[in-house]
């Protein structure tokens, strides 16, 4: 079965790749949905509503502060008065003029040190490595993924929870099996758990689970298999999305790691196996999308599909009123889902069915 897509909005934006297949749209508790678009020393923070109604000037900006390393993550706080940056040795808060509220130093991810910087060593480290952070959805805490060294926990990561008035640490996580590459955090929508996914290039990806109370941070990990990828997470979920992989199947959990629904992806005539790609997760409460897309090898035969979101069965593949679109896709959750044209550099936003 074939599911019509129907355009609801499109806009020119040439960094608009990274809103499909990069971490640069950042979603709040009430709904509100950002586009962080970093450009050199600025990072430009738009409303995405705003933006495709025509509105090309930034919401806000804030310069990057420190410039020569573009690893990391960054997240804006829920009222937009400061933007958060994790850098190769700190995660700094800045405010809209460009002012330092607050620097969180920690070990370096290019080395594991702190103390070689300090003593005449590089600016900067060889190595991609970085951690991520989340502003919580009530603006009080910033959730930080940083490289330490604690000979007592024996752990070169740790997940702590900073105080974002004055960067002051109220908690931390070891995370004892984590050799990262590099990170992303999902804000639960109860608005009490946070997950951090963190991908370790050939030795997996690890998926954490934390629960802060103000007293109390407990933490748990999805799968000791290290082969499960966090997707995303909706209001109308208890749970969380993930995929496999290398691609075999999608799964929605519940928070206690109980696997409620999985999906492996159908299977064609005379092709290959068809795998899950990494860019999936809820257009709406009742609807999961996810894309079967081999843009590199054999962009006809991309896909994408219409799951029900309780049980992850197929309702139908999408099909697009141009033909085959063989971009990833990102869900937002309201119903809408976003793809990239690399060609024309156009973002366009879609639904299953006319507005």
């Amino acid at each position: 079965m074939s599911i019509t897509a129907h355009l609801r909005a499109s806009v020119k934006l040439p960094s608009g790749a990274a809103l499909v297949n990069g971490f640069a749209l950042e979603r709040r508790g009430d709904g509100s949905l950002r586009a962080l678009l970093r450009h050199g020393s600025e990072l430009e923070v738009h409303d995405l509503e705003e933006l495709f109604a025509g509105e090309r000037a930034p919401a806000a900006v804030f310069p990057v502060p420190r410039t020569g390393w573009e690893h990391g993550r960054q997240s804006v706080s829920p009222d937009g008065s400061f933007a958060v940056f994790t850098d190769q040795r700190a995660v700094r808060a800045v405010a809209r003029d460009g002012s330092l509220l607050w620097e969180y130093p920690h070990a370096c991810w290019g080395c594991g040190s702190s103390q070689a910087h300090t003593d005449g060593g590089p600016e900067v480290c060889p190595g991609p490595e970085h951690g991520s952070c989340l502003v919580s959805d009530d603006g009080r805490f910033v959730w930080a993924h940083i490289a330490s060294v604690s000979a007592a926990e024996h752990s070169r990561e740790h997940w702590v929870v900073l105080d974002a008035g004055d960067g002051g640490e109220s908690a931390r996580l070891p995370l004892r099996d984590s050799t990262a590459l590099g990170s992303h955090q999902l804000a639960h929508p109860d608005g009490v758990h946070v997950a951090l996914d963190i991908g370790m290039g050939q030795d997996g990806v690890l998926v954490h689970w934390a629960r802060w109370d103000g007293a109390e941070l407990d933490g748990w990990v999805v799968s000791h298999h290290l082969d499960r990828i966090l997707a995303d997470v909706h209001p109308g979920h208890p749970g969380f999305l993930t995929v496999e992989d290398n691609g075999a199947d999608l799964r929605l959990h519940g928070l206690d790691r109980t696997v409620l629904a999985e999906r492996e992806p159908e299977q064609g005539e005379d092709e290959d196996p068809p795998c899950w790609d990494h860019g999936c997760g809820f257009v709406d409460a009742d609807t999961v999308i996810a894309s079967t897309v081999d843009s590199d090898g054999a962009p006809e035969r991309a896909r994408h599909w219409l799951l029900d979101a309780r049980t992850l069965g197929i309702r139908g593949t999408v099909d697009y009123p141009a033909g085959p679109v063989d971009s990833y896709v990102r869900p937002l959750g309201d119903g809408t889902w976003l793809t990239y044209d690399d060609a024309n550099g156009t973002l366009d936003r879609w639904s299953a069915a006319e507005v």
